[in-house]
């Protein structure tokens, strides 16, 4: 199970997630990022620090969110990804794709 908290902080928006993104719930996450575009949000962040574990299937949403935000002059940002999904990241080589931040508010400020 994967929950996701939308934080407005009016010129962004931070998504606070909390669990597994999985095979099995990286749809339901993508959705929850897909519903928040759609609303009009272009420039997001992510707080990934209560993330335990990302698969393959989670990091595809994550590339996914990024080029739907880039084509609406928009962008996605990442705070504090747990060590584990850092380490994810970076063996997929998209800690060279997205700007990662310390704190949900630096991620928040960078827009």
């Amino acid at each position: 199970m994967v929950s996701v908290e939308v934080v407005d902080h009016g010129k962004s928006v931070l998504l606070v997630v909390q669990g597994r993104i999985d095979s099995m719930t990286a749809g339901q996450f993508g959705a929850s990022v897909t519903r928040v575009i759609e609303a009009g949000h272009v420039r997001i962040a992510l707080d990934l620090s209560l993330v335990d574990y990302m698969s393959s299937a989670g990091l595809r949403e994550l590339v996914s969110a990024v080029k739907k935000l880039r084509k609406s002059a928009g962008d996605l940002r990442i705070a504090r990804p747990s060590p584990r999904v850092r380490e994810v990241m970076e063996m997929a080589g998209l800690d060279t794709i997205f700007l990662i931040f310390d704190t949900p508010g630096e991620a928040v400020d960078s827009f």
